[in-house]
């Protein structure tokens, strides 16, 4: 059985960082891709990252780009998200999700198989 739970959410000041957590079981990063997505309340699901099944490409969504960075561990089965620079329109539920069946560019779009509760992120002043 496919399991994420994310922890790591939080409230922080604009401009400020968090670094987000996933853990993962029941499957294997080589034959899935990974990623993240975010929902923002009374708003739909937006793709923020995506990592290639066997972890050779790294995706972002243009509003992540530059401020997001997302990473893995294989070996501990463990995804992240270490976010800087945040912005008030960042404050979302933060969703760690796994596909084999979609690339990330199709995945980013449309959404993956399996996914976590999420992690709520707060940016405000």
């Amino acid at each position: 059985e496919v399991q994420l739970v994310e922890f790591g959410g939080g409230s922080v000041q604009p401009g400020g960082s968090l670094r987000l957590s996933c853990a993962a079981s029941g499957f294997t990063f080589d034959d899935h891709a990974i990623g993240w997505f975010r929902q923002a309340s009374g708003k739909g699901r937006e793709g923020v990252a995506c990592i290639s099944k066997g972890g050779g490409n790294t995706y972002y969504a243009d509003s992540a780009k530059g401020r997001f960075t997302m990473s893995s561990d294989p070996a501990k089965s463990m995804l992240y998200l270490q976010m800087d620079f945040l912005k008030p329109e960042d404050t979302a539920d933060y969703i760690c999700a796994a596909d084999n069946r979609s690339t990330c560019l199709v995945a980013l779009l449309y959404g993956m198989d399996y996914r976590g509760k999420g992690t709520l992120v707060t940016v405000s002043s």
